[in-house]
């Protein structure tokens, strides 16, 4: 199967909406697809594809509430499906992850040994195993927000995979440079080892500076199957309408453009490339 984390140290790069988009492409290729919303920020992949309404609801059951021990529900009632992806959407009491897990910790280590450590960045690998998910799905993607944390943490501890979109530019340059800095990180943290599908260049220009960038990018070892030019109207209007670009222009488009028909076909070159990467067989593609 093919499991990512889509991640990026830099905000506003396009990582969420990526990420909602290569779900759906992955979709498309005949795929179940599993997205597991990290990231407690309002403007996060549930709100993209609608399904924050419960995020405020002091009494849903969130997969925080799983992720500590103390599920209201059963897993498979966190789901909600759109344009035939399943998500786990976000919630606000994802705000408070840090501190459930400490207690979580501190409540099991009154029946454990004095030595004995909270396995803390390993609680969605076992709400994930415990519950079956990996059976059921051919894809599982984790999208956490721009920061370091036990939400990132415990995305690729699950996923052991990233994918990296970037922005070539002279702010995203400390970005390029910082790659390998940035995986031997988080390898260090969670001791294990992490690797890059793909990395994901979004906003390209063709300036002689962003083609540098992308020439130190591929130096460094990673692929980058696909430069994403697109940061225009067609994203833009994926958030105003709450979908995928994809639906996007099914829907509520009269005409299709034609660079933005080439930024559909990019991405679903990129999912293609992904599932290569993870030896998961084409589906019967719709």
């Amino acid at each position: 199967m093919l499991t990512y984390t889509s991640y990026s140290e830099a905000g506003g790069v396009g990582k969420t909406t990526l990420t909602a988009n290569l779900a759906k492409a992955q979709v498309d290729r005949g795929h179940d697809v599993l997205v597991i919303d990290l990231d407690q920020q309002r403007g996060c992949l549930s709100h993209l594809l609608g399904v924050d309404d419960n995020r405020s609801d002091p009494d849903a059951d969130t997969i925080v509430h799983h992720m500590v021990g103390r599920p209201q529900g059963e897993f498979e009632d966190l789901i909600r499906t759109t344009e035939g992806i399943d998500v786990i959407p976000s919630h606000d009491s994802l705000e408070q992850l840090d501190d459930w897990l400490t207690k979580a910790g501190e409540y099991q280590a009154t029946t454990e040994a004095d030595d004995w450590e909270f396995p803390r960045n390993e609680q969605l690998r076992r709400v994930l195993r415990e519950n079956d998910v990996p059976s059921q799905y051919d894809v599982i993607v984790v999208d956490p927000p721009a920061t370091a944390g036990p939400h990132l943490y415990n995305g690729i501890d699950a996923t052991r995979s990233l994918v990296i979109p970037l922005e070539l530019t002279g702010k995203g340059d400390q970005s390029v440079e910082g790659l390998e800095e940035l995986v031997a990180g988080i390898e260090a943290q969670l001791d294990l080892e992490v690797g890059v599908l793909a990395v994901v260049p979004n906003g390209f220009k063709g300036t002689s500076d962003q083609d540098s960038y992308l020439e130190t990018v591929k130096d460094l070892g990673y692929d980058a199957p696909v430069v994403l030019r697109e940061r225009g109207s067609l994203f833009e209007g994926c958030w105003r309408q709450q979908c995928t670009a994809f639906t996007y222009i099914d829907e509520h488009r009269s005409r299709k453009r034609d660079h933005e028909m080439e930024t559909l076909e990019k991405i679903r070159t990129l999912a293609a490339h992904l599932e290569d990467e993870a030896g998961l067989d084409s589906g019967d593609a719709s």
